[in-house]
């Protein structure tokens, strides 16, 4: 099976050509290697996965010819524990650090206009 359509069965990446563009942008490794996206994956290969903040170090459990819930996409695959340990510590890390642009919402009134050529003109 053709690892840019595991990792779309796997719920990894929404569509096929994004798992392609990460393949290709060195951003999954497969055995420790950069490989392309065409490159076969069987039971026991194990994958490097680095998406946005999150990075994953997996062993392939099966293949999957079509897309399916989440549960079944679980199935798939059996993360290692230091890389669920390190996932989780990140998971923490973000909901304990304030978010400076939360109260933001939308563009600024003129209010925060004037605020902001005030602050930026000086």
């Amino acid at each position: 099976m053709r690892l840019d359509k595991w990792l779309w069965a796997a719920r990894f990446l929404k569509t096929r050509s994004l798992a392609t563009q990460a393949i290709e942008h060195g951003q999954v490794k497969l055995n420790g290697e950069r490989v392309k996206p065409a490159r076969d994956v069987k039971p026991g290969d194990r994958l490097e996965i680095h998406l946005g903040d999150s990075d994953w170090t997996l062993a392939v459990r099966a293949l999957s010819m079509q897309r399916g819930p989440a549960p079944v996409a679980q199935l798939l695959y059996e993360e290692d524990p230091v890389s669920h340990a390190r996932r989780q510590q990140q998971v923490n890390t973000r909901k304990l650090a304030s978010n400076p642009a939360a109260e933001i919402k939308g563009r600024p009134t003129k209010r925060d206009r004037r605020q902001i050529h005030r602050f930026t003109s000086e």
